[in-house]
Order: structure tokens, then C-alpha cells, then sequence
């Protein structure tokens, strides 16, 4: 779950792109501030298999507890190195409680990750119970087991993200982990989607070499999963090869790192978390440089899509109110945006997405410094609505300050994205259903 914000500064200047590099000045320490979680659109073949990403979670811990491979990493010997496997033999929750605590005695697994461990299985297993499925306890020893097994693995080999990460998809498939991870906490019977019409002129646009960034809000670390498992059915090429701007945070916890590995991300440091240890900053600094030039580099090449939350952060609950909402968007970090692909060469769109899933696992109340958030987890209906591009010209025309067609335009995409995050939450909060849709939203179920 990922998102991109900056501060007032504007896109560092000048921007040049040339046919064997790209030349960027350095941006100011708040360019860029991204949140959880995305991957790379091949040249246009919109030809998709989904056959693996309908494949179980069991089918899964077949194919690779018998494999001698573990997953692919930035260095390959990882491939070779020993990896305890307990966890897949597992075949009740004691013995899966006993092993955790058994590798923590054994000084295997910190503290604090064993202690999340628990706190994980728990909570997965009371929301999943919540669902009414039959097989609910099965599901979830399934999971869980890969699951851990995962977090397990990177405690002993840790994954190192690239600025430029693509999904890993074999040995071990980690999208498909994750997309079965998410699913049976979803009530697709109260979700909706709004206007998938729309999602199919995204991907015509992709075939004719456009990018599309889809400026969004953003709610929980399973923001990815949740916007992949409601398209699948409709668009599974667009929700497998979305490309998520992700902050540290997602690819530094051990909880959060076997679902990030499963998705294509533009890595970067968040700007709230930029001087958290201050002699690291200069560090964060150019690391973010990097991942600018990484995106630009994609946007020249085009046939991109890419998802960003310009708000900085994940949406909070609102204290006086009561109520979950979109938070505000950052212009100076849309206006980045914009330019990016105005100078990539090649068309491109910016069109507002609106997503409500807060219920499935909420964000603390509050920014926390360290790493290792409780996570509270939930089964609930989910809703994702898009609209059709906004153009900045056509807003630009009506003003004659810059600045001020600026903070026009980036009102005028959040505005579309809370008109349309409100017909989600009439829909499934307010149990009007289909009945919610409007002449600007139109919602339907295509999974049922």
C-alpha cells in the first residue's frame, strides 16, 4: 500500500530525459513521501493468463515445499542457503503457536516479530471465523503456515528491495500468496466496484503505449491486495501488473515483507519518517533520487501504470467526527506528478481512484516512529470506484496564477475521489447496495 507526496517544492528542475539517460537535479529532502504498495506493465501484450492467480494456498505449499528453491532475492545465493520449514508441517495451532515460541527461545526470531506472529495468527483467525466460511479454521491454518513460513524465511535471509522492485512470481508465486492471504477477509456479497467500464479504457490506453497514474486515496497495508482481488475477475491484467509507489515502512517490516516481495513497487522513503534517525536522511536522500530517476525512466518508456496516494499517509479515523474520509492531497506533490509524465514524452493520463477498505486493517490512530504496528484485522466489504481522467490544461485555462491552477487541479481530482468514496460508503455502510449508484458512479458486483 503505497503513496506519493512532497513537500511545496515543485518537481526539480531541469528534467531532461535523453535516449541513454536520464538527468535529474536533486530533489528537495520532501519530493517524495510514499506509503505501502507495484509492478512493471509489460510492452502492450494485453493477452493474461490467470491461472496461477487462481491458484490455492495449498496448491502453493505443494509446489514449493517440495522445491529446493527458496524465493528470489536482489542476491541469488539466497536461493541456496538452508531454511527451516517447520512451519509447513504444522498441522494445528498449538503445534503452530509452540513452533513460534520454540524459535524465539532458540534466538531464531526476535522477540518482538514472535510476538507479532501471535498477534497475526489471532487476529487473521478471528476475522476470518467472522466470515461464516465452513472451512474458515482450514483457510486459515493454510495461510497462516505460508504465511509464516514467509516471515520466517526473510528473518534468516533478508529481502532487499530495489528502487525498482518486480513482483516475484517463482520459485515461489508471492502475488498469489497474498492474494489468497486477503480474500477470505473480504465480504464480496457487501463490496462493490464503480465504473469497471473504465478499468477497460485504462488497459486500451496501455495498449497504445499512454501511462496512467491513478491518483488515490489510501487506507490500510492491504490496499494492493484489496484493489487486485476486486478487479480479477474483470481486469486481471490491470490488477496484476499495477505499479504501487511504496514507503519504507512496507518493505522494512518483517510482517509486511512477503506481500510487498509479491507486488511491482517504486521504492522510496517516506517524508514522515525521513529523519527518524537523522544521520541516516542524507542516506534516504539519494536513495529517493534513485527511485525518482527509476519512475521517469518507466514513464518514458510508457505503457505504465502506476498508483499514488499524493496524501502522504494512509486516511485516519476523524477524532470529532467519528468517521473514516480521504485525506487531503498534497498539490505541490500532484503538480510532481503531473509533470513527470508531461515530460516522459509520450501521452499520459491522471485519473481519480477512490478506495474504502479501512474496516479490513485499520491504520493506528496515530503516525508511529517504530517499526511493528499492531495489526487489527477485520472481515468487512471493500469498495473501489474509478473516474475518467482529469485534464490539467483544461482546468489551467480558467486561471491565470500558476500556483493557483495548481491547487485547482489537485482539488479537483480529490474532490472525485471523495464524491465517489461516499456513494462506496452509502453502498456498504449505509446497505443501499447498487441501489447507491449516482449518474457519476455506477456500480455493480461482477464477481457474483
Amino acid at each position: 500500500m503505497f503513496i506519493l507526496s512532497s513537500s511545496s517544492s515543485s518537481l526539480p528542475s531541469p528534467l531532461s530525459l535523453s535516449s541513454s539517460r536520464v538527468s535529474l537535479s536533486p530533489p528537495s529532502s520532501s519530493f517524495l513521501n510514499l506509503l505501502p504498495l507495484s509492478p512493471h506493465f509489460q510492452p502492450p501484450n494485453l493477452a493474461c493468463s490467470c491461472s496461477v492467480a487462481s491458484r490455492s494456498t495449498a496448491e502453493l505449499l505443494h509446489d514449493f515445499k517440495h522445491s529446493a528453491h527458496t524465493a528470489a532475492s536482489a542476491d541469488e545465493t539466497r536461493n541456496h542457503l538452508p531454511h527451516s520449514r517447520a512451519f509447513l508441517d504444522v498441522r494445528s495451532e498449538q503445534e503452530l503457536l509452540s513452533y513460534i515460541r520454540r524459535e524465539a527461545e532458540a534466538g531464531k526470531l526476535p522477540a518482538n516479530v514472535a510476538a507479532g506472529m501471535e498477534e497475526l495468527y489471532q487476529n487473521y483467525k478471528n476475522a476470518v471465523l467472522k466470515s461464516g466460511n465452513p472451512k474458515a479454521d482450514e483457510i486459515v491454518l493454510s495461510n497462516m503456515t505460508v504465511a509464516l513460513d514467509r516471515i520466517l524465511l526473510d528473518v534468516e535471509e533478508p529481502f532487499v528491495f530495489s528502487p525498482h522492485h518486480k513482483a516475484v512470481r517463482e520459485p515461489f508465486d508471492y502475488y498469489t500468496f497474498g492474494q489468497n492471504y486477503v480474500r477470505p477477509l473480504i465480504d464480496f456479497e457487501n463490496s462493490f466496484v464503480g465504473n469497471p467500464f473504465l478499468f477497460k479504457d485504462i488497459e486500451e490506453k496501455l495498449h497504445q503505449g499512454h501511462n496512467v497514474v491513478l491518483i488515490s486515496n489510501h487506507q490500510t497495508e492491504a490496499d494492493p491486495a484489496i484493489i487486485s482481488l476486486l478487479l480479477e475477475k474483470t481486469s486481471p491484467y490491470i490488477a496484476e501488473n499495477m505499479i504501487y509507489v511504496a514507503g519504507d515502512r512496507v518493505i522494512v517490516d518483517p510482517l509486511c515483507k512477503p506481500f510487498s516481495i509479491g507486488r511491482n513497487l517504486i521504492c522510496v522513503y517516506s517524508k514522515k519518517h525521513m529523519f527518524d534517525i537523522p544521520e541516516l536522511a542524507e542516506t534516504k536522500r539519494k536513495a529517493n533520487t534513485r527511485s525518482l530517476k527509476e519512475m521517469a525512466l518507466l514513464l518514458r518508456g510508457g505503457s505504465q501504470l502506476i498508483w499514488i496516494a499524493p496524501s502522504g499517509g494512509r486516511d485516519r479515523l476523524d477524532p470529532s467526527s467519528g468517521e473514516w474520509s480521504p485525506a487531503p492531497f498534497d498539490a505541490s506533490s500532484m503538480d510532481n506528478m503531473r509533470r513527470l509524465i508531461q515530460h516522459s514524452g509520450v501521452p499520459g493520463h491522471l485519473c481519480p481512484l477512490a478506495l474504502l477498505c479501512y474496516d479490513i486493517m485499520p491504520p493506528p490512530s496515530k503516525v508511529e516512529i517504530e517499526i511493528g504496528e499492531k495489526r487489527v484485522i477485520s472481515f468487512n466489504g471493500v469498495g473501489l470506484s474509478l473516474a475518467p481522467a482529469i485534464s490539467f490544461e483544461a482546468i489551467a485555462a480558467t486561471h491565470r496564477n500558476p500556483d493557483e491552477a495548481r491547487e485547482a487541479y489537485s482539488e479537483a481530482l480529490f474532490d472525485s475521489v471523495a464524491m465517489q468514496y461516499n456513494v462506496l460508503k452509502a453502498a456498504i455502510y449505509g446497505r443501499q447496495a447498487l441501489r447507491a449508484s449516482t449518474a457519476d458512479v455506477s456500480l455493480s458486483q461482477p464477481w457474483m
